[in-house]
């Protein structure tokens, strides 16, 4: 589902899909083992926003995620409204809402915490497609991607607590090791047609 004109911010080149705080925020795919696509949806007040992304980028953000609720819990003494696991009562294992449609492809992903207002700040940007002569170069554009440029691509914004990123975090990996099993010999991720191993010289090897 489309969000409606005044759940976005909008200026004259820009869309921010903002949820403060969302009903719903999860990671989770469609399609089968082997060929997965992955997808970030926050959901409120009756408007779905799906963004699709790369296993390893959902793998990252849930761990980064829990890496810095891990700092938050630490710097407060433990004060902090911020669970140390997911807790069960609040698990999500719903699948995505339907019809799942792709707004964007995630480039860039950052993360913050709100001290003040005690929530996780995820934000999602659109891929684009960056020109520089140099690493440097790149480097400095892919940073002024992060920065809040109202010309910049469309982003997902979503302000969660502590519990729901534990819960995000906890499903997310989930659903990143619900794939294909690796390889005992290479650990790359056997696939339902067989498995080229390297290690087995190009040989092929079903499951």
């Amino acid at each position: 589902m489309k969000p409606a004109a005044d759940s976005m911010e909008q200026d004259v080149s820009r869309q921010v899909f903002l949820y403060d705080p969302p009903e719903r925020f999860v990671a989770g795919t469609v399609g089968l083992p082997g060929r997965r696509t992955f997808f970030l949806q926050a959901s409120a007040t009756g408007r779905t926003t799906s963004v699709s992304l790369e296993k390893a980028q959902v793998e990252a953000l849930a761990e980064r995620i829990d890496e810095l609720l891990d700092e938050v819990v630490r710097r407060s003494g433990g004060n902090a409204p911020v669970p140390a696991v997911a807790p069960a009562e609040v698990e999500d294992t719903a699948p995505l809402e339907t019809p799942v449609e792709e707004e964007f492809r995630v480039g860039t992903m950052a993360l913050a915490w709100d001290g003040e207002g005690a929530r996780m700040v995820v934000e999602a940007q659109a891929l684009v497609e960056l020109e520089a002569e140099s690493e440097d170069d790149l480097a400095d554009a892919e940073e002024r991607l992060l920065q809040d440029d109202e010309n910049g691509p469309p982003m997902l914004r979503v302000r969660i607590s502590g519990t729901m990123a534990r819960s995000f975090a906890k499903r997310a990996l989930d659903v990143v090791n619900a794939g294909r099993p690796p390889c005992p010999l290479c650990s790359l991720p056997l696939d339902p047609d067989g498995h080229v191993c390297p290690r087995q010289n190009g040989y092929r090897r079903g499951e």
